[in-house]
């Protein structure tokens, strides 16, 4: 499968999104995942396995960090792994043809359960119990908002907000790789995936109401 036609199937399965005409950073993430999948799928690795092999990386992060300081390193390591075969199951899904509406809650459910390890290595770390909550409370409506939007007929994703995964993923990583140096790093992190969560979802809930509305 060329590139052009992985961003027509890939723009198939996420609300019409073209990735190849979508920010530098959103694009190369779709890129590089587009490119390991292929590979993986050459190897016969199916979908599935992908996203359980993420799923088991995110629940390493909250035990990396009952390590200690060093295990903060390796915490920031592991969401990165996690998140890459979070792009990577999607990928060989549609590379190999086998994409699926089970394995497309499968990975939406991961995704949710994934960022709640996450914070849970953010309590661990230092943060407070209440602000982690709020984040990931804040965040988990941002996505059950889009849902319901598209099983309420929005055709398209609403929009791409300030809190969407790859903001996530980067908030976590650098979270608790920098809280290695200053601890109060943590709770500043977790603050900003609560203050990115809100921004977003108003965002969201303002082309959801352009879109549902009309």
């Amino acid at each position: 499968m060329t590139w052009e036609q992985y961003c027509v199937a890939w723009a198939r399965l996420h609300g019409g999104f073209d990735p190849s005409g979508a920010s530098p950073l959103v694009r190369g993430w779709v890129l590089l995942a587009y490119r390991m999948g292929s590979w993986l799928g050459g190897k016969r690795v199916g979908p599935t396995a992908v996203t359980t092999a993420g799923l088991i990386l995110c629940w390493c992060v909250p035990l990396a960090v009952l390590v200690g300081r060093p295990g903060l390193v390796l915490a920031g390591v592991l969401v990165l792994m996690s998140a890459l075969a979070d792009g990577l199951d999607g990928a060989v899904a549609v590379v190999t043809g086998r994409a699926s509406r089970l394995g497309y809650v499968y990975d939406s459910v991961a995704d949710r359960v994934g960022e709640a390890a996450w914070l849970l290595a953010f309590w661990l770390a230092g943060a407070p119990g209440w602000l982690v909550v709020a984040a990931g409370a804040a965040s988990w409506l941002h996505e059950y908002a889009r849902a319901r939007a598209t099983a309420a007929g929005m055709t398209e994703i609403g929009a791409v907000t300030v809190a969407e995964r790859p903001t996530r993923v980067l908030v976590a990583i650098f979270g608790l790789l920098l809280s290695v140096v200053a601890g109060l790093v943590i709770t500043v992190a977790a603050g900003l995936w609560l203050v990115l969560a809100v921004v977003g979802g108003v965002q969201l809930a303002v082309a959801i109401r352009r879109e549902l509305a009309s």
